[in-house]
């Protein structure tokens, strides 16, 4: 099988205010927009916000949209900034990322990442000086 694309689909019970949330407090990027959703840019992926498909009602998210950032802390600050609440401050795991979490208004949970320079995500492995 070849993944030529791919985004995370979310269908909220509150369109408008999901929609804000992603534009304004987390601050993407559209990528374009339809009649009943949005898609929004997310670094090498993308999130689309549809008005259409779901229950209407809140319900439960087992996974979690993982958004890569610079500076966690910078983050925290202009998410705090934004009065949108923040469930987990930032911590320096075990695995060396640096992670905070956050919801979207139907309680998806989103965790922003700062991926230290000496992490082995940001080094080639195929390389190794000799």
């Amino acid at each position: 099988m070849e993944i030529l694309n791919s985004r995370i689909i979310v269908r909220p019970s509150d369109y408008a205010s999901t929609l804000a949330f992603y534009r304004d407090g987390l601050g993407l990027a559209i990528a374009r927009e339809y009649p009943g959703g949005t898609v929004f840019f997310a670094g090498q992926s993308l999130v689309e916000v549809a008005a259409h498909g779901g229950s209407g009602q809140a319900g439960t998210f087992d996974g979690a949209i993982w958004l890569q950032v610079r500076d966690v802390s910078d983050a925290a600050a202009e998410l705090a900034l934004k009065g949108i609440p923040i469930d987990r401050e930032p911590v320096l795991e075990p695995w060396g990322l640096w992670e905070m979490w956050v919801r979207d208004p139907d309680g998806v949970p989103i965790v922003l990442v700062e991926v230290p320079a000496e992490h082995p995500i940001r080094r080639d492995q195929r390389w190794s000086p000799e």
